[in-house]
């Protein structure tokens, strides 16, 4: 990669067609490739002459819109280092990032920006900017101020590009280091697997806080130069009346249950697809098998997760078997016990993963980072797999107890931590039941002090006020005792078999 920075890959494609249209919106907006450069670029001159420096962290919570791609840019090219936050995040769950990263700037939602500041002077934010739904704000008007003209910094290949953090099993979460060399090689593998060509055109519905729709979606598009549908939010009229115009389509599972809901989704709408891929949760058989008898085309799954970006695939041109996530990408991968004892195919273990795409570790968590990984290496993702008999893998469970719902990653400590705190419960567990919609949904478990006269419906509005909605429970269950063994342990198992009605 020239110069090393992940943004020199992308210009390289951008400037063969400058005027290529690059992203069209819901509102008629067309950008060209020349104006993303451009646009870009008068971002990164903002950034650097308010004293941003290369490997100065850049804090983003911002409604999806072209504007917010182009700050993400901007930062690439500026050698800042990319922290995006989920939008459904409350203040004092935003509070931790901003105290844990300590960036040198804020980017928000104009209806936040008085809420954040408080949190923001406390972790030492330099300036605050505003970014709004309709890709206006204080950050644009900024920008247009600047030159246009901006030479992308050099940077290594292990420099950071952006920070993701992820939930962690204690309530604290690690915030993932992701490299110019690890989103550079993933995107590159991606485009060759799946067969991006310089004619695609990708219908884009996904979040893009998240790996799957800022990483996966946007790198490939970019690499090709691709033209971009840019849908704010995924909405079945809205992608049923786009699709035909596209090739591509990344969604996760709940995406395509609510498309096969439409009785208007079938072959036509999809005349002009060649791939349609899942992933972030789960896909259920009966899902894979509805889409491919109502469409003619067959979902290919893969599997990553945000400290490697994608780790396996389905085949583009092979047999795409439900259930499974395909063979291994630009990894060497391996299956091992708790202990790192490599186990023999058709056995479950805990998969390991080694290669480009693999992250450089957890912010400040050098020792959580050093546990993570094996003496060789190989980086431990805690996800049960299983490689079969034909070759492919499949990944059967989560050593750790993290949930998948709706694509998003939640983990029960800390929705149990919150709960907790509530007046009235003395205790709760969290688990998942399966969920046709969601991939899984959180269920909560309850004992109460029997002195307070809360129902379920007060669990779940409490837990919405304090944290993201998608981690709320969906539904919460009273219960006398939790189940325990005879270590004291909560048998979160047998609340699971409670839950999935078992």
């Amino acid at each position: 990669m020239s110069k090393n920075n992940l943004l020199h890959l992308f210009e390289e494609a951008f400037t063969k067609d400058p005027q290529k249209t690059a992203f069209q919106d819901l509102n008629g907006n067309s950008f060209s490739y020349q104006d993303v450069l451009e646009l870009s670029g008068q971002i990164a001159n903002l950034l650097v002459r308010e004293g941003g420096q290369p490997g100065d962290r850049v804090a983003v919570q911002v409604d999806k819109t072209v504007e917010a791609v182009l700050l993400y840019l901007g930062c690439l090219r500026a050698g800042l280092v990319y922290l995006p936050l989920n939008t459904a995040y409350k203040t004092g769950e935003v509070e931790y990032f901003l105290s844990d990263a300590t960036p040198l700037f804020l980017v928000c939602d104009p209806a936040k920006e008085v809420d954040l500041k408080e949190v923001a002077d406390k972790a030492g934010v330099k300036k605050i900017f505003n970014l709004g739904s309709q890709g206006t704000g204080s950050l644009i008007d900024a920008a247009k101020e600047e030159s246009p003209e901006f030479e992308t910094l050099p940077r290594k290949s292990d420099d950071l590009a952006a920070i993701l953090y992820t939930s962690g099993t204690t309530g604290r979460s690690k915030g993932a280091m992701l490299t110019h060399e690890n989103l550079a090689s993933n995107a590159q593998t991606l485009v060759k697997y799946w067969a991006f060509e310089e004619n695609d055109t990708l219908l884009h519905a996904l979040p893009i806080f998240h790996v799957h729709g800022l990483f996966v979606a946007l790198h490939c598009a970019f690499l090709k130069a691709n033209t971009v549908i840019f849908l704010p939010k995924f909405d079945v009229d809205t992608v049923l009346k786009h699709l035909p115009r596209a090739t591509v389509f990344m969604g996760v599972p709940t995406f395509y249950v609510r498309l096969l809901d439409n009785p208007d989704f079938g072959k036509d709408t999809c005349k002009n697809m060649r791939l349609f891929t899942a992933g972030s949760a789960p896909l259920l058989e009966e899902t894979f098998n509805l889409f491919t008898e109502r469409t003619g085309h067959v979902i290919l799954e893969r599997y990553g997760m945000s400290e490697a970006g994608m780790i396996t695939s389905n085949p583009y041109d092979g047999k795409r078997i439900a259930g499974s996530v395909g063979f291994p990408l630009d990894n060497e991968v391996r299956i091992a016990d708790e202990d790192g004892n490599i186990l023999q195919d058709g056995e479950i273990g805990i998969l390991e993963i080694k290669g480009p795409n693999v992250f450089k570790g957890y912010w400040k968590m050098p020792e959580k980072t050093a546990s993570e990984f094996r003496p060789d290496g190989f980086f431990i993702t805690g996800d049960m797999t299983m490689k079969g008999e034909d070759g492919y893998y499949r990944i059967v469970g989560r050593a750790k107890d993290l949930i998948i719902s709706g694509g998003y990653n939640v983990y029960p400590k800390e929705i149990e931590s919150y709960l907790d705190e509530m007046d009235g419960i003395l205790e709760s567990a969290v688990v998942a039941r399966p969920d046709p919609d969601f991939g899984e949904a959180v269920v909560a478990f309850i004992v109460l002090d029997k002195s307070k006269n809360l129902t379920p419906t007060d669990v779940i509005e409490y837990a919405k006020e304090k944290l993201a909605n998608f981690k709320a429970p969906k539904e919460v269950t009273f219960l006398d005792e939790l189940p325990r063994n005879t270590m004291g342990k909560v048998q979160k198992n047998e609340l699971r078999h409670i839950a999935s009605g078992k």
